[in-house]
């Protein structure tokens, strides 16, 4: 029962919603992306990334320094993911602006994303300076 109730809990929050939107919509996204998306603190997002792995519903795999999450391949306790894509995708007024937002966001490499993120400063020729 503990089990089922993580899902739910995991579930009852909009950024993670959004999360689960937005894994829905790509195979896999680094950790720095999904961050960008939401345009929270780094932390922030990984206590909602910690959240729904905990459920069951979603996986990381590390890389090198980077975390890449994906939908897990079969849900617990035959959770209809269906159901779920249908009501997220539907809610247009979340989806459609991180919809645009994705988009921008995977045109930029996952590396940029995270420097960015930490406070790293481009140089003169569109390098991160150190």
């Amino acid at each position: 029962m503990n089990d089922f109730l993580l899902i739910f809990k995991a579930l009852a929050d909009r950024n993670r919603l959004r999360i689960m939107a937005a894994l829905l919509q790509y195979d896999e996204l680094c950790a720095c992306q999904l961050t960008e998306l939401l345009g929270v603190a780094g932390a922030t997002s990984s206590r909602h990334l910690a959240q729904l792995q905990n459920s069951g519903l979603i996986q990381g795999r590390k890389k090198g320094r980077w975390v890449f999450y994906s939908m897990v391949e079969e849900l617990p306790y035959d959770f209809p993911l269906t159901w779920l894509q249908d009501k997220l995708l539907s809610t247009k007024d979340i989806v459609e602006d991180d919809k645009k937002r994705l988009a921008t966001i995977m045109t930029e490499s996952p590396e940029n994303i995270c420097r960015r993120q930490r406070g790293e400063e481009f140089g003169d020729a569109g390098e991160f300076k150190k």
